[in-house]
């Protein structure tokens, strides 16, 4: 089977403020005015019909047309199952609900996808050393990506991150800096201790492709409800890459006829002591500010100032959805209701999204009979060590 290289349909770069272009064969971080840059492709409608899918592997590199250039470096990332979940909507007062359940990718979150396609660039053009600060989860997954690419990884963590994400970035083989502070004081250091060591940086939204490998899971979602797409989505928000990835992913989509203009409303969830997109979107405002002191047991979540929060905040708007705040303790009953009526061990996230539905539904936002998707986006086990964030024993 020929890799996406020889497939993809990848033609340039461009900035998601200014629109400035520039090539998408070399290494890119920022653009020049400090926007995020966006992969772009030639598509058109019948350049790639849907049924060219059909004798592919089931796992996010199915959609090369849609996908960077280059030999994957893969851990068999993605084809994540979308779960049927009648016991939860019959306790929410829904009639059809799914889970998207990204707990089963490897190093056990939906990160493995967007570092899986930033380490496959990272390769192809050279890049001798990769560095990350993170909250836990993009950390491992940089590492076991950089140890199937033969790369060498730093990996930046607050101080008080449960050790588990210490060991497991460590048994990949990454060096392991642990910061006072917030995923944003890790961003600084990483800076800081980079300078002059030829790190390349792969902070979220910092390199385009993080971006390319999170919007699969929107491709998966329309492929796996036979190309129609939900009504609404709700998706964990911190650096908010996947809803991104997911709006992006749609219009890719309708421009090759795959589906038509319909779109599902994006709910961005946040923890109540990290919401700056929550406290934008109730404002009004277009960019996010700095949310002071953040405070959450959602380590995902628990990202003070998005680099993305314009592009966040736009496709909420634009998919007429909304962004909702959740407490501590409605995030662990939701994490809770998904264990213990689904069978899924959800991860404080997850349970966030859980809960943020139970909150629209109440207020007879999302009526019984519209279709919804949550996500959970990474497995709960890395949470047993403290039972509370995973919900009730």
């Amino acid at each position: 089977m020929p890799g996406p290289g020889s497939v993809s349909r990848i033609d340039h770069l461009e900035c998601s403020r200014c629109a400035k272009r520039r090539s998408a064969h070399e290494a890119a971080g920022l653009c020049e005015c400090g926007a995020p840059l966006l992969a772009r492709y030639r598509l058109s409608a019948g350049d790639v019909s849907r049924e060219a899918l059909r004798d592919r592997a089931w796992d996010m590199w199915r959609y090369r047309e849609l996908m960077p250039p280059g030999d994957p470096v893969t851990l068999g990332e993605g084809g994540t199952p979308l779960l049927p979940a009648r016991r939860l909507g019959l306790e929410l007062g829904l009639e059809q609900i799914w889970v998207k359940e990204e707990g089963g990718n490897p190093t056990g979150s939906f990160k493995a996808r967007g570092l899986s396609a930033a380490v496959t660039m990272a390769k192809q053009f050279g890049v001798s050393a990769l560095a990350i600060p993170s909250a836990g989860n993009a950390g491992s997954a940089l590492a076991a990506y950089g140890a199937a690419a033969g790369i060498a990884v730093h990996v930046f963590l607050p101080r008080d991150t449960p050790g588990l994400f210490y060991q497991e970035a460590r048994a990949y083989g990454a060096t392991v800096h642990a910061v006072e502070g917030t995923i944003r004081d890790c961003a600084v250091a990483l800076k800081e201790r980079g300078a002059g060591n030829g790190w390349f940086d792969v902070s979220t939204l910092k390199e385009p492709y993080r971006i390319e490998g999170k919007k699969t899971m929107g491709l998966e979602i329309a492929e796996q409800m036979g190309w129609t797409l939900p009504d609404w989505i709700l998706y964990p928000t911190g650096g908010g890459t996947g809803l991104i990835g997911m709006v992006k992913a749609f219009d890719e989509m309708e421009a090759l006829g795959w589906i038509g203009s319909a779109r599902p409303r994006m709910v961005a969830v946040q923890a109540a002591g990290c919401a700056p997109i929550v406290r934008a979107y109730d404002r009004g405002e277009e960019a996010a500010s700095l949310w002071e002191n953040p405070q959450t047991k959602a380590w995902g979540l628990r990202v003070p100032g998005p680099l993305g929060d314009r592009l966040i905040l736009k496709g909420i708007r634009d998919t007429g959805g909304a962004a909702v705040a959740v407490s501590e303790e409605e995030m662990a009953e939701g994490a809770h209701l998904m264990s213990r009526l689904e069978g899924i061990l959800a991860c404080p996230e997850g349970g966030a999204s859980a809960a943020a539905l139970r909150r629209l539904r109440q207020a007879g936002v999302v009526r019984r009979t519209e279709k919804v998707v949550l996500f959970n986006t990474g497995t709960g086990l890395k949470y047993l060590d403290n039972p509370s964030e995973v919900g009730r024993g």
